[in-house]
């Protein structure tokens, strides 16, 4: 299948600089695949979609303040600024990260930050286009929120980044879908009967990749971590057992479960990390529902959402989408598709 099949027309002012206040405000599109029916509605009118015995799957990662600046340092040559993203820590210091120029970096460079801080290169992976860094304090404690490069805007408040579930620090990305709930929100959503099921998948460098395949057979994920415990595994097989509908918020929570259940046969108690690559023609065993944003042109993200829906309807969808004025990417409108 061509990248390009992916593809789609999409002017810069329906790209969302700012998030929804209240979050639960935001826009939601709704299709029914089964009497391929569309409604729009705003994502507060979520409850009314959903079933007492519904299990809702939500990824409780937390962002990490990743952006980094800083001044690469090497014998005999001029200091060059540098620009890091951490996309996974490795061990107390030490850190898998992207930079820019990473063209200017080898092995056994140094790079200052914040005047006390400074890392130290031990590897470069030309192939994925990666770094590991080892510092000599947390770098985190002078980095900044690391927003998608189509996000001008600043961020006032970086809380608006990380969803109102999140707990465990290890994104370079935030799980955008996660970002309109709210609360109050979940409460309502609880006192109807719906399960809340956490899991776990850190965003990783991935996220920032484009798709440079023609083919899209031949692009290569990049591995995330992520981790299912033994009650998560409980409450979705409950859920599956019973004939009750298991809906994924987020392409990372689908992953997750779609991975785990290829590795297993069987959603179980598991960590570790997945390169799992979700495009049409992929069988879902463990996910009924999706709740997602709408995603860039030939991402992968895009191709996951056509399996779960088909190509052509995720894109006239998207089309219905532009034509309302929907607002797209990491702080625009929802989709849930049922």
């Amino acid at each position: 299948m061509k990248l390009d099949c992916f593809d789609y027309d999409l002017p810069e002012h329906f790209i969302a600089q700012t998030p929804v206040t209240p979050r639960d405000k935001s826009r939601l599109l709704v299709y029914d695949r089964a009497a391929d029916r569309t409604e729009l509605k705003h994502f507060c009118d979520i409850v009314d979609y959903l079933k007492p015995g519904d299990v809702i799957v939500i990824n409780t990662t937390r962002v990490m303040p990743a952006r980094l600046n800083g001044l690469r340092l090497r014998e005999g040559a001029l200091s060059i600024n540098m620009e890091i993203l951490l996309t996974s820590k490795l061990d107390k210091f030490q850190y898998e990260i992207i930079c820019k120029p990473m063209r200017r970096l080898k092995v056994g460079d140094s790079v200052a930050i914040g005047g006390y801080a400074k890392g130290f290169v031990q590897s470069i992976d030309t192939q994925k286009g990666t770094a590991i860094m080892h510092f000599n304090r947390d770098p985190q404690d002078y980095g900044d929120m690391p927003l998608p490069h189509y996000i001008h805007e600043k961020l006032n408040d970086t809380e608006r980044y990380q969803t109102v579930y999140s707990k465990t620090v290890g994104s370079c990305a935030a799980p955008t879908a996660g970002l309109h709930w709210t609360p109050e929100l979940m409460e309502r959503a609880r006192k109807k009967g719906v399960i809340f099921c956490e899991i776990l998948l850190h965003v990783g460098v991935g996220t920032f990749r484009p798709v440079k395949v023609d083919d899209i057979h031949d692009h290569k994920m990049h591995a995330e971590y992520y981790q299912v415990t033994a009650d998560a595994a409980r409450i979705i097989n409950a859920a599956k057992r019973d004939g009750r509908r298991v809906i994924c918020v987020g392409t990372t929570s689908m992953r997750t479960l779609e991975a785990v259940h290829a590795k297993h046969g069987a959603i179980v108690e598991d960590t570790g990390e997945t390169d799992i690559f979700i495009y049409p023609g992929f069988h879902f065993n463990a996910a009924d529902a999706l709740v997602t944003n709408f995603h860039l042109p030939k991402s992968t993200l895009i191709m996951l959402v056509s399996a779960f829906v088909g190509r052509e309807k995720v894109l006239e969808l998207y089309e219905t989408a532009k034509q309302n004025g929907f607002r797209f990417f990491s702080f625009g409108d929802a989709c849930l598709f049922l």
